[in-house]
């Protein structure tokens, strides 16, 4: 029962963690180079030479032969590992394609009358990286209902709750762990919760003094996250600042956590540690956001490049009907091209989406820039209804 036990918490603290940067950190793959019109209108591109980089593999990326492929359609033990290898990789290079890789070798099992749990769960969390929120819940309550006991499952079925902003049944997902998982995972769940819903002081003081000596590095990772974006709605940014180089250090390869260290360090007026940060990571769409702005800031010129790259990734997106990076394509058309009514168009799409604090921020923020007000009330009514605390938001609220 320990090991058992055990095992459990750690899929919990990965599978969370992975969920997080999944619904706000990811890409839509490699960027194409002089495509965009071309990929935008359905035409094919034909390269001028032999010469011409039409994307780059990854680090880690390689070739699949058909044998092992098709040892996936008869062998569980294999499709399983492989599909949360590639969602690992979609993770750490912000390809999609490592997504679709995991689903083809979960389609075997995943339509089957006798689907394993398993299964079923590792396909919600492809569906919630694709922003196909409804969909990965149909999965979650056809996983749990095979086993409710799923610690995975239920805190997957949070995360989504979350991002969608319905608290009240992410707690609930939240509470149906005590039976599964480490204390501190289900503590680290409901604590997070009940920041977001009129208890932000003391949520943070109570994952403050949680221990998480006992559990793995996601786990400890997802704590100091929870601590800086906390600090910051409380208004402590130093604090804020300290948590996110904590949580960098146990997890440098936490791509949350870099992105939310990154916003601290715009908002500090540090860009040039900003570049130093990100320089890494440009084939990311949040990433490169930051990136842009923070050129923009230092007024080097190095960002003009990473500016038509964005400009045409959104294009792209917008012509396949993805809304995974509305947030991110609302705030470069805010912060970058100034041009607030397309981004208060972006932000409203968005928040169809997903309403997360920084969700709500940026809706906001557009709505003011625009000089619609009217435009900020679903977000403001969001607010005022469940209690959410951010001294970040109080100009906004009283100017729209």
């Amino acid at each position: 029962m320990r090991k058992r036990r055990g095992k459990f918490s750690r899929a919990a603290a990965r599978g969370l963690r992975r969920l997080l940067m999944g619904l706000t950190l990811c890409a839509a793959g490699p960027f194409a180079v002089t495509t965009g019109q071309a990929a935008a209108a359905g035409l094919p591109y034909v390269p001028a030479s032999d010469s011409v980089v039409l994307t780059e593999v990854p680090a880690g990326a390689t070739h699949r032969s058909t044998p092992s492929l098709a040892l996936t359609a008869t062998r569980l033990d294999v499709a399983l590992p492989l599909a949360e290898f590639d969602i690992s990789r979609a993770r750490a290079t912000g390809d999609l394609r490592f997504l679709g890789y995991a689903e083809a070798a979960l389609a075997p099992w995943r339509d089957r009358p006798d689907a394993r749990p398993e299964v079923l769960v590792l396909d919600a969390t492809i569906l919630q990286s694709r922003h196909a929120f409804d969909a990965s819940l149909l999965e979650l309550d056809r996983a749990l209902g095979l086993r409710p006991d799923d610690a995975q499952g239920w805190l997957t079925r949070a995360v989504v709750l979350r991002v969608l902003g319905r608290y009240q049944e992410a707690a609930s997902s939240c509470e149906r762990l005590r039976a599964s998982a480490d204390p501190a995972i289900t503590s680290l769940c409901v604590q997070s919760l009940r920041s977001l819903t009129g208890h932000l002081g003391d949520a943070y003081l109570a994952i403050k003094s949680l221990s998480t000596e006992q559990l793995p590095a996601e786990a400890r990772a997802w704590r100091y996250s929870e601590l800086g974006e906390m600090s910051e709605r409380l208004g402590d940014s130093d604090s804020g600042g300290h948590w996110f180089r904590e949580g960098l250090a146990v997890a440098p390869g936490d791509l949350y956590l870099r992105t939310a260290y990154a916003d601290w360090l715009l908002q500090q007026g540090r860009a040039n540690e900003t570049v130093g940060l990100l320089a890494d990571y440009q084939s990311m769409e949040p990433m490169l956001l930051r990136l842009t702005i923070a050129h923009r800031m230092l007024r080097d010129g190095a960002g003009t490049g990473a500016e038509a790259q964005l400009a045409t990734a959104f294009q792209l997106e917008l012509a396949r009907g993805d809304a995974v990076h509305r947030r991110e394509q609302a705030r470069f058309l805010l912060d970058v091209e100034h041009d607030p009514g397309a981004a208060l168009s972006a932000a409203v799409e968005n928040w169809r989406v997903q309403r997360e604090p920084d969700d709500i921020s940026i809706l906001l923020r557009a709505a003011q820039a625009s000089h619609r007000p009217d435009a900020a009330a679903p977000a403001l009514e969001f607010l005022k209804r469940t209690g959410l605390e951010d001294v970040r938001l109080a100009a906004y609220r009283g100017a729209n």
